[in-house]
């Protein structure tokens, strides 16, 4: 290859799934002259884990997730990460209804759908805590509409589906927000990307596996390599996204940014129970999130879920973790070993040195019948039929291993955002909720990333007029957090 056979371009993002398709939509917005590309590696966009059955599409505002709410030792409960979470769902909503509004999306209803959010919970002590929960969210504007009850009659009203069957004498609590939403991040990805795609200087290239990363003085020179022909070529960017999903590890070790070492990876895998009968169906209209057993990881929280997917309703049920090795859904079970390195290496066996009770909880999981699966989906629904239902495989999830100073090693659940310290690279690791909160990690990535752009009048106007109020804002001015959530609903057609 001749030494200037190359493109040169602004941007290049590493993956075509909801973090990439947003950070891309985010810089065309504040600059519209930017030049990017979008590289993915399969034959289109949202295959992995913003494909609408990779997840639960759960637009994760802390309404009901209780693992977002952990009861303190002394009794009180940290709303802390549940305020946190709701106003970063907030700010998403803002920049789905800034582009609804400027007519690049067609209908909201292709993407995001009402559906209430829901805590359910059974015996004494897990009422104990949802009173509790109740009582400390409630006070705070962001989940002042909550409503708590122990009243079976209302039950049968919020779900239906649910309470045939249970036993009458057993304690039971609900708790219910009417402004959840059910977020299909397959069809909103897809729609990022086709709005990319019709603007100048911005392409979405799909069969593109990025096989070299090598860090020069104008920035990276990205080698990638066609799937369908083998053909390679090289490209010339500013800067580098890695948003592969489980795949942004490899290529963060690739990269060899020292900001990256350290890092490891642990893959699960996941399955629901899905249900499409329309008899079934039409008797739950929520997402009912429940405790997870005692010693089992967050991302076990059981939950009952009406999912909305190209304007048809089913149910899932789970999720059911696994184990694998691979890194995607459509990965190599090689994916982990050729992740270890030395300066990982000590973390990752500090991890599973001190993460035996999670090991044994994935070996119990792959090993569960359907029978047994069915157990657990009849704690929520006890009239289910097994005929009803069908398993279904979710998308893999690689949570975060990195160092730490005390334990040698801790694994971390949720996402963190790595960037190089000049600028030029960043790679998101992790989990849920990241789809959810995609808008609010974009946001602060720039802000590492491009914070010399964000002092111009351009990009700093802007980013005011797609976000009338973020997050801090929105966690402590009760008027001004109604109001824009108001009209972000207006426009995304949220209505109850």
């Amino acid at each position: 290859m001749a030494q200037n056979d190359y493109e040169t371009v602004d941007v290049v993002l590493v993956g075509a799934g909801i973090m990439s398709a947003t950070l891309a939509a985010l810089l065309k917005e504040l600059d519209p002259a930017i030049k990017l590309e979008v590289l993915e590696m399969m034959a289109s966009g949202a295959l992995e884990s913003s494909n609408p059955w990779n997840n639960a599409g759960t637009g994760h505002a802390g309404l009901c997730e209780l693992n977002y709410t952990p009861e303190s030792a002394d009794g009180s409960i940290d709303i802390k990460k549940a305020v946190h979470i709701n106003t970063q769902f907030e700010e998403s909503k803002q920049f789905w209804a800034y582009l609804v509004e400027k007519g690049r999306f067609g209908s909201p209803k292709s993407f995001i759908n009402p559906v209430p959010h829901l805590s359910f919970v059974r015996g004494q002590k897990g009422i104990s805590y949802l009173k509790k929960r109740f009582d400390a969210l409630t006070p705070h504007h962001a989940f002042a509409s909550m409503e708590y009850i122990e009243d079976r009659a209302t039950m049968q009203q919020w779900m239906p589906l649910m309470m045939p069957g249970r036993d009458p004498n057993e304690p039971i609590a609900a708790t219910r927000v009417l402004g959840g939403t059910d977020v299909n991040f397959g069809a909103l990805t897809q729609n990022l990307l086709q709005h990319l795609g019709q603007q100048e200087n911005a392409k979405v290239s799909c069969s593109q596996k990025v096989v070299g990363l090598e860090r020069n003085g104008q920035g990276w020179r990205v080698t990638v390599k066609d799937q369908q022909n083998g053909n390679s070529r090289q490209l010339q960017a500013k800067f580098v996204f890695l948003g592969a999903g489980g795949a942004a590890l490899p290529l963060l070790q690739l990269s060899g940014i020292p900001e990256g070492k350290g890092f490891g990876g642990f893959p699960v895998s996941g399955q629901w129970l899905r249900c499409d009968n329309p008899e079934v169906v039409k008797q739950h209209q929520a997402k009912v999130y429940s405790l997870a057993a005692v010693g089992s990881p967050p991302m076990s929280v059981p939950h009952l879920d009406t999912r909305v997917v190209d304007g048809n309703k089913s149910l899932l049920f789970g999720p059911y973790a696994g184990f694998t090795t691979k890194f995607l859904k459509r990965g190599s079970f090689l994916d982990l070993p050729l992740s270890i390195r030395f300066n990982n290496i000590a973390p990752m066996l500090a991890v599973a040195r001190d993460n035996f009770d999670l090991t044994r909880y994935l070996v119990k999981e792959v090993l569960q019948s359907q029978d047994q699966r069915l157990e657990s989906l009849r704690a929520f629904y006890p009239e289910a039929k097994a005929s009803d239902w069908r398993l279904e495989i979710a998308g893999q999830r690689v949570q975060i291993i990195k160092k730490d100073a005390k334990k040698g090693g801790v694994l971390q659940f949720g996402t963190e955002l790595v960037a190089a310290a000049d600028g030029s690279m960043a790679a998101l690791l992790g989990a849920s909720p990241g789809a959810s909160v995609t808008v609010s990690i974009m946001l602060d990535l720039i802000r590492r990333c491009f914070a010399e752009q964000l002092k111009t009048e351009q990009w700093s106007t802007k980013l005011k007029e797609i976000f009338p109020a973020l997050g801090p804002v929105l966690a402590q001015d009760a008027e001004r957090y109604k109001e824009v959530q108001a009209r972000s609903h207006a426009i995304l057609e949220i209505t109850h």
